[in-house]
């Protein structure tokens, strides 16, 4: 079920590595909106709105984690690519320690500063008591969101993406299922919706835990490699910390913005809710092939392959833009029905400021899809510090002329869309430079690279 990357035709190599990574992500999308839906069809716009402005919160707080996972990846990659098997579980066992403390003292500090979210995401009193009875709920799932990305990154790293799809799907059905009992049959408001998501995250985390642990040999016996080595947590260090920096970064930004969408009142922020979940799922597929691209570029950079890495490169920019042209022309023509598929058919002042989102961001997505490969491409390379510039470039872009823009009337609330497409595509060219520039360093296979 292992997928070896730097062998067979390259394109066949990634997509067949990618697409179970695409699946599992919709998945995802796919109960994420699911929460939506239910809530916001059966419990209102407030409810949709809470759910909405903690949902970005969450993903903020969870990125941390998912950086740490990613970064540890590309080191699980390019010691697979090494054929250091020695080194990987040596590798993976520093990696889970320091991730586990942080995942809990992160859970600790959610819980602690509960109160206070309120007051930096400017929520609307109105909202604010559904929203905090969702994230008391919603926070006790940070340990199993560990869980699962922690294993899931390192499957996909020894080109396993098929495990992880399965395990998210049961997690997905589940999800569902509990949330249309919770929130439709016990009457468990938004709470339910949140117990539901909880829920699903443990049985899928723990699952994957207990799979990769028994059927792995790269991770037995694991507790052995708990004795950290300096050198072992500066390398792990080198890659996890930058991408952690780079997805919170992200995030943080996402989340500042949310705070100002949410100074525009409970209307706007439902619209955002619904419309940021559609726009996801409309994206992400190009996400995780820009996740499945690293893995490849990590794994060949290990083997020391760079005529494969130069071809694997060639052949994602092409794919991802096909795909983004395509998403593009879909998001935009389907907008309004899409809308109406959250929200009822009489808000429509609501409705119209979803299409307005989708319609600015749908049309601008190659810049995104380009924005994804170049993370994948410098994070496989060893040059996470990169991803962190140019998630600075795009997020700080993107905050700075929210603030400016909105306060124009000639702008409002429209100024926040069209902030994120030009931060996006400054991003691009700031990445798709420093790439011409320093091509043949990137790509030079040092004999050293990666040696203990």
């Amino acid at each position: 079920m292992n997928r070896d990357l730097t062998k067979g035709p390259v394109m066949r190599s990634m997509f067949l590595f990618a697409i179970p990574m695409i699946l599992g992500n919709l998945l995802q999308q796919c109960y994420n909106i699911a929460d939506t839906l239910i809530v916001g069809k059966c419990l209102g716009s407030n409810a949709l709105a809470a759910v909405g402005s903690s949902f970005t919160l969450m993903t903020f707080l969870t990125s941390i984690l998912l950086g740490l996972c990613m970064g540890s990846g590309a080191v699980f990659s390019i010691r697979f690519g090494q054929r250091d098997f020695k080194g990987l579980k040596e590798s993976a066992g520093a990696s889970f320690a320091l991730i586990a403390v942080l995942a809990l003292v992160l859970n600790v500090a959610a819980y602690l500063c509960l109160d206070g979210i309120c007051v930096f995401l400017r929520v609307p009193k109105e909202v604010w008591g559904l929203m905090r009875s969702y994230l008391t709920v919603i926070f006790g799932g940070i340990a199993a969101t560990f869980l699962y990305n922690y294993f899931a990154s390192f499957l996909r790293a020894i080109g396993n993406s098929l495990v992880p799809l399965l395990f998210l799907a049961v997690s997905a059905i589940l999800n569902i299922g509990l949330d249309l009992w919770f929130v439709l049959g016990l009457n468990w408001g938004v709470a339910g919706a949140a117990g539901a998501t909880v829920l699903s995250q443990y049985i899928s985390g723990i699952g994957i835990a207990v799979y990769t642990l028994l059927r792995c040999k790269e991770l037995r016996p694991l507790h052995k490699c708990f004795r950290i080595r300096f050198a072992c947590v500066r390398e792990i260090a080198g890659f996890s910390v930058l991408t952690c920096v780079q997805q919170s970064v992200m995030n943080l930004g996402i989340l500042m913005v949310q705070g100002l969408v949410n100074s525009f009142g409970s209307a706007v922020m439902a619209a955002f809710a619904a419309a940021v979940k559609i726009d996801a799922f409309a994206y992400n597929p190009v996400q995780d092939f820009g996740n499945a691209f690293s893995t490849f570029i990590a794994q060949n950079y290990g083997a020391k392959d760079e005529a494969r890495i130069r071809q694997g490169l060639k052949g994602a920019v092409l794919s991802a833009g096909f795909f983004c042209v395509v998403i593009s022309l879909a998001v935009c023509l389907l907008a309004y029905p899409l809308m109406e598929l959250f929200i009822d058919t009489s808000e429509t002042e609501m409705i119209r400021e979803g299409v307005r989102y989708l319609r600015i961001e749908g049309v601008f997505y190659c810049g995104i899809g380009c924005l994804f490969l170049l993370y994948g491409l410098y994070r496989a390379l060893g040059r996470p510090g990169m991803s962190v510039v140019l998630t600075v470039v795009s997020l700080g872009t993107r905050v700075g002329l929210s603030y400016l823009l909105s306060a124009m009337p000639a702008f409002g609330v429209t100024g926040i869309w069209w902030s994120i497409p030009i931060g996006w595509f400054l991003a691009d060219a700031v990445g798709v430079t420093y790439y011409l520039i320093h091509k043949k360093e990137l790509l030079y296979m040092r004999e050293e690279h990666g040696e203990k």
